[in-house]
């Protein structure tokens, strides 16, 4: 059941970095278009392409640490006895977890003290700038913790697109 949840969430997250990624090439083509053609760029646009930005990698390198899609030195932790790689895997995902989780609270505290201040082209809130880190590093726990118990279990995460 954790599995299928995790897969869900993380092809949910995909599904809305695309979206995203759409926007965001609409914006900068905005952007483009008002520049060269109109001679007056949409003041929003740049703003909405920066946050857009934001929540599409941060989303993206979330599903990344969940379907191993991560850069990493697989070839060392081969080489070893299969006792210990299991341990050095569980010690990897463990450390992946603490990270994300320290990830997530510090950057809720970070848009906790902006939250009153506005982006002015957007008018809406600073905190959305921090809003995609504070997400990304609470889904890198839980797929890390969905990695462990996986690991426990002897079973492979089974990547979300595949």
């Amino acid at each position: 059941m954790l599995t299928r949840g995790c897969a869900l969430l993380a092809r949910s997250c995909m599904w809305v970095s695309i979206m995203g990624l759409v926007l965001l090439i609409a914006a900068v083509s905005l952007q483009i278009f008002g520049r060269h053609v109109l001679n007056s760029t949409p003041t929003w646009a740049e703003s909405l392409s920066l946050l857009l930005v934001l929540f599409v990698t941060m989303l993206g390198a979330a599903v990344g640490v969940r379907d191993a899609g991560h850069i990493g030195f697989e070839s060392l932790v081969e080489l070893l006895p299969a006792s210990a790689r299991r341990a050095v895997q569980l010690l990897i995902h463990a450390l992946v977890l603490l990270f994300g989780a320290i990830m997530s609270w510090n950057c809720a505290i970070l848009a906790e003290s902006v939250h009153t201040y506005m982006i002015p082209n957007l008018g809406i809130s600073e905190a959305w700038k921090y809003a995609p880190a504070t997400l990304s590093g609470a889904l890198i726990a839980v797929f890390s913790f969905e990695h462990i118990v996986a690991l426990l279990r002897n079973q492979k995460v089974v990547p979300a697109w595949r």
